[in-house]
């Protein structure tokens, strides 16, 4: 049975079940701060477990594609060298939001699995295993099911902690947690490996297809348990091992999944297509993962989620090495991909151009590295170095991508040992980073429990509200007093809650009549889903839970928010009228000032193009479109044309902004009424981010009119400074520079007839050490090149010599060193000049025969010079 067919006859199966069939969401988890990639099928779901969110349905079911790569989900080492892992795979799961239990959740993976309509798998494979204290789940398996208790295996607590078991599945440290129920599939005698909970576990004989989590507890800070009141149902089983079992073979490899993309690799590579080479294993893997984290709107980087990215290609590359493949090929591997999964996943085939056009960016800028890391891989070697420190080994593979082997050679190569154990010291504490940022508790976050905000600022810039609680830090109090900062809870409120790249409101709330509290508001925050943060501090008076109080925002920050934001809007759709419609929003951030605008795009935007794009949204703000808001379910809005952002999470129902014709976007910010209330729209500036991702910032109305205003005082500044009319201020610079020019060429040759001059001084003052002359000397006004010329002249008059030249100018050092060539055997320029430069306050390096550096210490340049002579001597010694 083929993969595809396999992930259509799941979702199939749970719909006849009355499940809501769900879309994969992004391998970038929706407005999740504590996950770096969507890790399982239950991510989409989090806060309906939490109970933050509900939904109209209460079962669903959806075939997940996941990322297992960063943080404490991180496969990434293994891949290629077992059967099962994988950076990018796809989990199969039904869920239920406090509806069926766990006898349904067993009858059904148990029908879906052994039925004859379905998978039809021999009932006799099949063991299971249950929390050691699960009585329910052993009796569901054995009496209703009909599993044989030697078939049903009880997992305790063999993790060291209790709770910590294979079969007790937690969100975090606290949180919603539950036993578990897996389900494994025996292949017989034939293959080594022993049941769950032997020692020999950890073979390929019985493997774990499907997990069927509990959730009936609520884990506190103590560690106690308490029952869930709508326990609920999480399972997840791959796809890849399933496709595994139905096609009989014992490796994920070997399934139809991956044989296209191994021949691709082995085409690409100039290999035999082979299913045991590791390193077109991790190829294959790799492509997955790195077609859909660009998909999703990740690009390559040095931080975050782009580091990751960086890091698998990167290790896809230099596995491509590894088979003697030194040019670009990855990203040829892309067309291979969208071919299997593009029907299953249409986004993927939608971004095909631009996935090959980042990894083939990425493929380029990692021969670059190469080079940048030889560099710092010499340097770290100047000297008599005899191990190189685990530290500069990290730096190099993790911050340059340097292959660790590769390290190892050279160094071998030179007599010089890697410090190994150092090195995995840096990775262990890298490790430790990862995990700290992937717990599901977020720091300062409070624990709240009770109703809901009625946000009314759509129409409202003041409301009548009510205290439902109040915070100092995380703690809940029952009165804020004067001076005290805090976070307060309403009932109602005008104010917005910072999401899809709006900041919060802020303004103050204060109490009815009298003198009463006032609190002022300086951010706005979501504590749940539904539930608005007021944080702030309490100017006057005492302000209690239950206290009947008056919301007002600052109106004139609220409308100026309000212009960019509707202006954030015009500028998407005007950038995909004038660059294309591959662009697409990767992130913003509107406030009162200004509007900051991310999104793909693969070059500059040119100045023409900026001009084009202002002239769009400008003809739009005049065109005076009125600015409608519609809530509807998520599918009918899409239906409508309405473009969903990059980062957002949306629930069922959505608020689709139209402005006019000319935008249509999902959006739950505030808005302008017409797009006339913008007034007036400029781009005031435009750079990159990272690969392939360019950012616009934009201002409007007073803004705008205040940007324009400081510009054209800055020209008549500049006129005035040269004397000359604003309108011929170009013609004034041009012949400013020529001016320039012609005086540095001048400079120039001055210099060189200087440096001649001095040459042949200069010659008379070097000594001889072991024969060879040996010249250091300072050079007084000489700059970087007056220097190298100087050298060049120099080493002419002496011949056999050595020669480091030093200036100081600025508070720098600049120093060139020379060897000649009958030298460099015994002695390396590059080594010499790190000598002298260290002295200095700085570092250097370069060719044998000559290398260059800078210092900073230009006190110390005479003793460094001076050390010349008896650091040439212990070389020819």
């Amino acid at each position: 049975m083929k993969s595809a067919e396999i992930r259509q006859k799941f979702l199939q199966f749970f719909e006849s079940k009355q499940h809501q069939v769900v879309a994969s969401s992004p391998l970038v988890p929706g407005n999740d701060p504590t996950l770096m990639f969507t890790v399982a099928g239950m991510v989409q779901f989090k806060d309906c477990f939490l109970g933050h969110e509900k939904r109209s349905y209460t079962r669903a079911v959806t075939s997940q594609r996941c990322l297992r790569a960063g943080g404490k989900h991180n496969d990434l080492e293994n891949v290629g060298y077992t059967a099962r892992h994988h950076t990018f795979f796809e989990m199969l799961g039904n869920f239920s939001f406090g509806d069926y239990f766990k006898r349904d959740a067993i009858t059904y993976a148990w029908e879906f699995l052994t039925g004859s309509q379905w998978l039809a798998l021999p009932k006799e494979k099949l063991l299971v295993t249950v929390y050691a204290s699960d009585d329910e789940a052993f009796d569901i398996w054995n009496k209703e099911v009909g599993i044989p208790v030697d078939r049903i295996i009880r997992i305790g607590d063999n993790k060291g902690a209790p709770y910590a078991s294979d079969n007790f599945w937690t969100m975090g440290d606290t949180g919603p947690c539950g036993p578990c129920t897996e389900i494994f599939y025996d292949h017989g005698p034939s293959i080594a490996g022993g049941p769950p909970g032997s020692p020999d576990e950890d073979g390929d004989r019985f493997i774990e297809i499907w997990n069927n989590v509990f959730m009936q507890f609520n884990r506190d800070e103590s560690g106690t348990l308490h029952p869930l009141p709508k326990p609920s149902v999480d399972t997840g089983m791959g796809l890849e091992r399933l496709s595994a079992v139905l096609q009989h073979v014992h490796s994920n490899y070997e399934i139809d999944l991956f044989v296209a993309l191994l021949k691709a690799a082995a085409r690409e590579t100039g290999l035999p297509y082979s299913q045991s080479e590791p390193s077109l294993k991790v190829i294959a893997d790799h492509i997955r993962a790195c077609a859909f984290l660009i998909t999703d709107g990740v690009l390559p980087s040095n931080e975050g989620r782009g580091y990751v990215l960086r890091r698998i290609i990167r290790r896809a590359v230099r596995h491509g090495y590894k088979l003697g493949q030194h040019g670009l090929f990855f990203h040829k591997l892309v067309p291979d991909l969208v071919r299997e999964m593009g029907d299953a996943y249409p986004e993927l085939k939608e971004a095909e151009a631009r996935v090959m056009a980042a990894l083939k960016a990425e493929e380029e800028q990692f021969a670059k590295t190469l080079e940048n890391g030889m560099q710092v891989l010499e340097e770290a070697l100047a000297g008599e170095v005899r191990t190189l420190p685990g530290q500069v080994v990290f730096k190099l593979y993790d911050t340059y991508g340097f292959p660790i082997d590769m390290t190892a050679d050279i160094c071998r190569e030179r007599n010089v040992e890697v410090d190994l154990d150092g090195f995995e010291r840096e990775m262990e504490a890298q490790r430790e980073r990862g995990r700290a940022g992937s717990s599901f508790k977020v720091a300062g976050q409070v624990d709240y429990d009770g109703e809901a905000t009625c946000f009314e600022g759509y129409v409202k810039s003041s409301a009548d509200a009510r205290v439902l609680a109040l915070y100092k830090g995380t703690e809940p109090v029952s009165e804020l007093h004067a001076g005290e900062e805090g976070l307060v809870v309403l009932d109602n409120t005008p104010f917005y809650a910072e999401s899809g790249g709006q900041v919060g409101d802020l303004g103050e709330i204060s109490t009815l009549g009298g003198v009463g509290a006032l609190f002022d508001v300086l951010d706005t925050q979501k504590v749940q889903a539904s539930v608005f943060g007021h944080r702030g501090r309490l100017r006057q008076g005492s302000l209690k839970v239950g206290d009947e109080v008056q919301a007002t925002i600052d109106l004139h920050r609220r409308l100026a928010t309000t212009r960019n934001h509707s202006a954030t809007h015009l500028l998407h759709a005007a950038l995909r009228e004038v660059l294309g419609s591959h662009v697409a929003q990767k992130g913003s951030l509107v406030n009162h000032e200004r509007t900051r605008f991310d999104f793909a795009h693969g070059q500059a935007v040119t100045d023409d193009e900026i001009v084009r794009i202002e002239a769009v949204v400008n003809h739009v703000i005049a065109a005076n479109y009125p600015v409608t808001a519609t809530v509807m379910s998520f599918d009918d809005a899409l239906k409508t044309g309405a473009m969903a952002l990059f980062g957002e999470k949306y629930g069922d129902e959505v608020r689709v902004l139209k402005m006019g014709e000319f935008s249509t976007e999902l959006c739950g910010g505030t808005h302008v009424s017409r797009t006339g209330d913008i007034g007036f729209f400029k781009i005031v500036s435009e750079g990159g981010v990272a690969a392939g991702i360019r950012r616009l910032e934009a201002v409007t109305g007073e803004g705008a009119l205040k940007f324009v205003q400081q510009q054209e005082q800055q020209l008549r500044d500049a006129a005035a400074l040269l004397r000359s009319p604003t309108a011929e201020l170009p013609q004034r610079i041009g012949q400013l520079q020529d001016s320039m020019k012609a005086l540095e060429k001048e400079l120039g040759r001055l210099k060189d007839k200087l440096a001649a001059a001095q040459g042949g001084d200069l010659a008379g003052q070097a000594v001889l050490v072991a024969g060879v002359p040996v010249l250091s000397v300072e050079v007084e006004g000489a700059d970087a090149a007056t220097l190298r010329n100087l050298l060049d002249q120099l080493k002419s008059k002496l011949g056999k010599s050595v020669i480091v030249l030093g200036s100081r100018e600025g508070g720098q050092v600049a120093l060139v060193a020379g060897v000649s060539d009958d030298l460099t055997g015994q002695l390396k320029a590059g080594e010499l000049v790190n000598h002298v430069a260290q002295q200095v306050g700085g570092k250097g390096g370069g060719r044998p025969d000559m290398a260059r550096a800078g210092g900073s210490e230009p006190d110390k340049l005479p003793e460094a010079l001076a050390s010349v002579a008896a650091w040439v001597a212990a070389k020819l010694a």
